[in-house]
């Protein structure tokens, strides 16, 4: 038996009958963490402990107000966006929102020109004045057609030739994941649409706001319940010994939890670099992409984001992909799936653990998906709460009745 399943199941034993202690321990306080302990502690009333390595809650959506008074995202922009009228919904009951709809340029042959490419990237680009039907002839005559999309590659060329791939994917893909798009699952890139009309907006998705007060408050609302405790700057291996506890909720890297017995998951990490301005504006909008030149992939300017009117001066993030660091971005190839499959069933194998977020299932979720993976999961804890307290009521029944 390894080290991780050493803890587990001393943790398990500490939850002895008569002992105050947690019903669920949840490691991790970001989206799915958080979600889940909220769900636990005033959906069904259970004790929750939340444990959290990092100094403060909301994982990589924390935001905070930095020296210069304005709010920015420490682990780079968080644009929240959804089609699910039910997790808006819930994430409502937190906080209130303010509309915004992302749009980013990229930084392509000297000019900024909208991305995703539409009709106006186009028009712009080459200096024409194509209709939204021309663009559309114009992208079939430059597509290659290929009989198997399998890499990001196919999926660029295939639908707007090798030139638009060039100028547009292939490097910012390199920067990005240091590898070269035909290296890569062909979900990378599928990402990223590619429209005939003038529609300019990053995402087109039916919900698309930002918490009025920022994330950091919404996930204290999340929290503030008297049944949930949370400790941070806290490794969770450090108290599931010590503290009492029957069901874990694991939001934290699968293969880290199994002590990488199948080797690491490949991650890319980002390197940030906050920069604040002497100017009320730095660029025209919240992002712009650099495909082709410097080091970083993409600048954002906070106060698009967060509607601040600070006059005088700007907080700007350059973001700088990196091999090593914490983890943010699963690697999207075969043979990274194949290894995460083995830590899949290992996960399914294990009692009284429930794997839940990026990290854990080892998949680039958005935050939407995060929220709703974590309330499917809250689902099923809960019709097996519920088993547990009607069997548990049958046994009680029997008894008084043999009594």
């Amino acid at each position: 038996m390894d080290k991780g399943s050493e803890s587990f199941q001393g943790a398990v034993s500490a939850a002895v009958p008569g002992r105050r202690g947690f019903d669920y321990l949840v490691v991790g306080a970001g989206f799915a963490g958080s979600v889940l302990a909220e769900r636990l502690a005033r959906g069904l009333g259970q004790r929750v402990l939340v444990v959290e390595k990092r100094p403060h809650i909301g994982g990589n959506a924390y935001d905070r107000y930095n020296d210069d008074g304005i709010l920015v995202h420490p682990y780079g922009p968080h644009i929240f966006h959804t089609n699910s009228a039910d997790i808006f919904e819930y994430l409502s009951r937190f906080t209130q929102w303010r509309p915004y709809q992302h749009r980013v340029l990229a930084s392509v042959d000297g000019q900024m020109v909208p991305m995703p490419i539409n009709l106006d990237t186009i028009n712009k680009l080459y200096g024409l004045n194509l209709t939204s039907f021309e663009v559309e002839k114009f992208f079939e005559s430059v597509a290659e057609k290929k009989d198997s999309v399998r890499t990001s590659e196919d999926v660029v060329v295939s639908k707007v030739g090798r030139e638009l791939y060039n100028k547009f994917f292939r490097g910012y893909t390199r920067k990005q994941w240091g590898l070269d798009p035909s290296e890569l699952d062909a979900s990378v890139t599928a990402r990223v649409p590619t429209r005939t009309n003038r529609d300019d907006r990053y995402f087109t998705d039916t919900f698309q706001a930002m918490p009025l007060h920022g994330y950091t408050r919404m996930f204290e609302k999340m929290l503030d319940h008297p049944n949930i405790k949370v400790m941070l700057s806290t490794d969770y291996r450090e108290v599931a010994d010590i503290v009492p506890w029957r069901h874990m909720v694991y939001t934290g890297p699968v293969d880290a939890f199994f002590n990488y017995r199948y080797g690491k998951l490949p991650y890319r990490s980002l390197r940030f670099q906050h920069v604040t301005v002497p100017q009320e504006q730095f660029q025209p909008v919240g992002t712009v992409n650099y495909p082709n030149d410097y080091g970083y992939t993409r600048i954002s300017e906070f106060k698009h984001i967060t509607g601040q009117t600070l006059p005088g001066k700007t907080s700007v993030v350059y973001e700088y992909p990196c091999a090593e660091g914490d983890p943010y971005y699963p690697v999207p190839r075969a043979e990274n799936a194949e290894l995460y499959r083995k830590y899949e069933a290992e996960a399914e194998a294990t009692a009284n653990v429930t794997f839940v977020g990026r990290l854990a299932t080892y998949k680039y979720y958005n935050m939407d998906q995060v929220v709703g993976q974590a309330l499917a999961a809250f689902k099923r804890l809960e019709q097996r709460h519920q088993a547990v307290t009607a069997s548990t009521l049958a046994v009680e029944a029997l008894a008084q009745a043999g009594a």
